[in-house]
């Protein structure tokens, strides 16, 4: 049986420890953001469509750059697009210092999501380049673990660090361990990782269209278009409301979103190896799929548990903390959540990477993977946050949820029906005209 520590054994290997202090670094700085952009709202008293900004700033600027950062990858060096990824990183820790308005944030978070999208193609591309050609799935799943424990991280320090100190203290915090992986990076990553220096051929309008005549591409491009708007609503908007409509305290709502990311970081290094192992990956991804829709539309039950189990109550930092049903409604919610993604996650990195292995472009297969959700990540947070805004709250998640089930039944008609049509193909290009 794969065990938890042969995702923890390949911190060993100096290269992988560097690229997963890329992810730790870009992981907790996003999951504390999340936390400071619910005490924003609050501060600035926003309404659900400000709050959708809120994501789609961060997406839109994404969206943009997505391919052809994708084709720079590949035919260029990565450890330099790694380098410069952090260092945009401390500089958005900079912008947050300064923000007044709810406006200052959506123009910093336009500059996180350049940040963002720089580490994690690279990161993800040279995870995938440089692992064993049958670990691929064990690496991914450990990255990827790496980057949830980091993520939890973020919830719970992040989260205590916003509660008892406040913003500034914070984000000194994030750019102190954002240079930290600047150093691992520079010291112990070699030059170059993915060959993208030599490659010429990654990235191009003629590959890309390759790529998408793969029809497992093609499937996972059209499940993430759908599956984004569902899981964005969740990211933005469940951290809003605990704060606006329990006043959960920052501490609180990080424990909270500390449940699906334990969850996540036990799991998913196991269910990279099993994927692996028993193949068919397509059935991992619709089924973590449909468990995070259920734990969606969970999410608004948190307005019945509020009422419903009475509040826990105990003396910590300096103060009373309140622990209400929504709490615990929620907290369970996402622990649901972060099982989902364990499912998920893996075997859909790993299908996108062995689909650009067969074209030498691994990232241009993972700039398909990324822009296909950024579609989603633009219009979703609008879309859900005027549904919250001018229907209800429940209704939004409600939607949420629609949209992910949705997502996982267009995933399989869609990888089977081109499975099926490919298949009848090569049986007639295979077939001997002599034999007629």
């Amino acid at each position: 049986m794969v065990q938890f520590g042969n995702s923890v054994a390949l911190l060993r290997d100096k290269e992988f420890s560097a690229l997963a202090g890329t992810a730790f670094a870009r992981s907790q700085a996003y999951s504390t953001l999340l936390i400071a952009l619910a005490l924003y709202a609050g501060d600035f008293g926003t309404t659900g469509t400000v709050e959708g900004l809120f994501g789609t700033a961060f997406a839109v600027v994404q969206l943009l750059i997505v391919l052809p950062l994708g084709r720079k990858i590949d035919t260029s060096n990565a450890k330099h697009w790694l380098l410069l990824g952090l260092a945009v990183n401390a500089v958005v820790f900079f912008g947050f210092m300064l923000v007044e308005s709810a406006t200052h944030v959506i123009l910093v978070r336009v500059l996180q999501g350049v940040g963002a999208s720089i580490l994690w193609i690279t990161g993800s591309t040279v995870v995938g380049t440089i692992a064993p050609d049958d670990q691929n799935g064990r690496w991914l799943g450990s990255y990827n673990q790496v980057a949830a424990l980091s993520s939890l991280a973020g919830d719970v320090v992040g989260g205590y660090l916003l509660f008892a100190e406040g913003y500034t203290f914070t984000y000194v915090v994030l750019t102190a361990v954002t240079i930290l992986a600047f150093v691992l990076v520079l010291v112990n990553l070699r030059d170059d990782p993915g060959g993208g220096a030599e490659n010429d051929a990654g990235g191009g309008v003629a590959t890309l269209k390759a790529l998408l005549d793969l029809p497992m591409i093609r499937a996972l491009v059209v499940f993430r278009l759908a599956f984004s708007v569902g899981k964005m609503a969740v990211i933005i908007f469940l951290p809003i409301l605990a704060r606006t409509e329990f006043g959960t305290t920052a501490f609180a709502i990080g424990w909270i979103l500390a449940g699906g990311k334990l969850t996540k970081s036990v799991t998913q290094g196991y269910v990279g190896d099993l994927s692996d192992r028993v193949g068919n990956k397509e059935y991992f991804v619709v089924a973590g799929a449909l468990l995070y829709g259920l734990g969606t539309a969970l999410i608004p039950f948190s307005y019945y548990f509020e009422g419903t189990i009475d509040p826990v109550r105990f003396a910590a930092f300096g103060g009373e903390q309140v622990l209400g049903g929504a709490f615990f409604s929620l907290f369970t919610a996402y622990m649901v959540l972060g099982v989902a993604d364990s499912i998920r996650l893996p075997a859909s990195m790993s299908l996108f990477v062995e689909e650009g292995e067969r074209y030498d472009s691994v990232a241009s297969a993972m700039s398909l993977r990324s822009i296909s959700w950024k579609v989603g990540q633009v219009a979703g947070p609008v879309g859900i946050g005027a549904i919250k805004q001018y229907v209800s709250t429940s209704a939004a998640f409600y939607t949420a949820a629609g949209f992910i089930i949705v997502a996982s039944g267009v995933f399989w008609v869609v990888f089977r029906r081109a499975s099926a049509r490919d298949a009848a193909l090569a049986d007639l290009e295979d077939a001997d005209p002599a034999d007629d």
